[in-house]
């Protein structure tokens, strides 16, 4: 199984996808780490990318997914995904793929991407983030008003994964 945390930028996917892969013995990708390097200048001018600048990266996500699928390694990917074309093109394996919703306020995201200092996407981008959001109606949707460790609980809960 693979399990992808989507949301938009400062919903916690990789705070919670590091914490669910170390609770499964799995490996943890963040999506943000493949981004290449013209993706990443754009951001941090806080120009947004269009689906031309995500499509490369996609396929590069999508390749590693079913390199470790196909070695039956078990993952979590940190990956917006925004929308619905996107989850598609990740989603390469119905029966192993499971996306995950992390949905939380405008409010609430907004004061956590304040808050931090390491990460290259601009708080102000956060309202072309959620305009890109294409809600899934396919996905098992956690709400971050949690503790990252109740999220984990949530998770495990509902799509009960086997652990590493």
């Amino acid at each position: 199984m693979f399990i992808i945390l989507m949301g938009v930028s400062g919903s916690g996917k990789s705070t919670v996808g590091v914490a669910l892969a170390r609770e499964l013995g799995w490996s943890f990708f963040d999506g943000d780490d493949y981004h290449p390097e013209r993706n990443v200048a754009k951001m941090r001018a806080g120009i947004p990318l269009t689906d031309d600048d995500r499509r490369d990266w996609l396929l590069t996500l999508a390749n590693l997914i079913l390199e470790n699928l196909q070695r039956a390694k078990p993952g979590v990917l940190a990956c917006s995904a925004l929308k619905q074309k996107y989850r598609d093109i990740l989603n390469i394996d119905p029966e192993q793929v499971r996306f995950v919703y992390l949905k939380g306020s405008r409010e609430l995201i907004s004061g956590r991407m304040h808050e931090r200092t390491e990460h290259f996407m601009p708080a102000g981008m956060l309202d072309s983030q959620f305009m890109a959001l294409e809600e899934p109606r396919d996905a098992l949707t956690v709400q971050i008003d949690r503790s990252p460790r109740e999220i984990v609980s949530f998770i495990i809960d509902h799509l009960q994964p086997r652990r590493g």
